[in-house]
């Protein structure tokens, strides 16, 4: 029965919540957009310069972010970060290429994304960003260093 199936074990989530990338490929296929790996023979033969795209997912283990273009700007959109990062259009290869060194999966998210209000947003301006934002550890450890401080 129904109690039985839920019992199985899916592979296509892990106790710990991961999604295996047929689940993700499945939700985003409802909205119309598909994913390509990145560096596929067949994505390759294509000779689509990254910058062209609009969203990379990237995957490694168990952790899954993206990196999208917002407006005309690409952001590391990486949830251990503070916050979102500025990449480059120049510095978008470098950084993919180098999540790959890494070991990371690289998917293309191809299809027509859905308009959000940062997308309508920076259509009109742009961002700026003096420093790359900490990973969520390395900001913990310099508030408490505030924060014990005589004031």
């Amino acid at each position: 029965g129904v109690l039985t199936f839920h019992q199985q074990p899916s592979g296509n989530m892990d106790d710990s919540g991961f999604f295996s990338i047929q689940v993700i490929s499945s939700a985003l296929g409802v909205w119309g957009l598909e994913l390509t790996l990145f560096n596929s023979p067949e994505y390759q033969r294509l000779r689509i310069d990254a910058v062209n795209e609009r969203a990379f997912i990237c995957n490694y283990k168990e952790h899954w972010f993206t990196v999208r273009k917002l407006g005309n700007q690409w952001f590391n959109l990486n949830s251990l970060l503070m916050g979102p990062e500025l990449i480059s259009d120049t510095y978008l290869a470098l950084f993919l290429a180098q999540l790959q060194q890494e070991g990371y999966s690289i998917f293309v998210l191809r299809g027509d994304l859905p308009e959000c209000e940062a997308d309508e947003l920076l259509k009109i301006m742009r961002v700026v960003q003096q420093e790359r934002p900490k990973l969520i550890g390395e900001e913990g450890t310099q508030r408490t260093q505030t924060e014990s401080s005589p004031r």
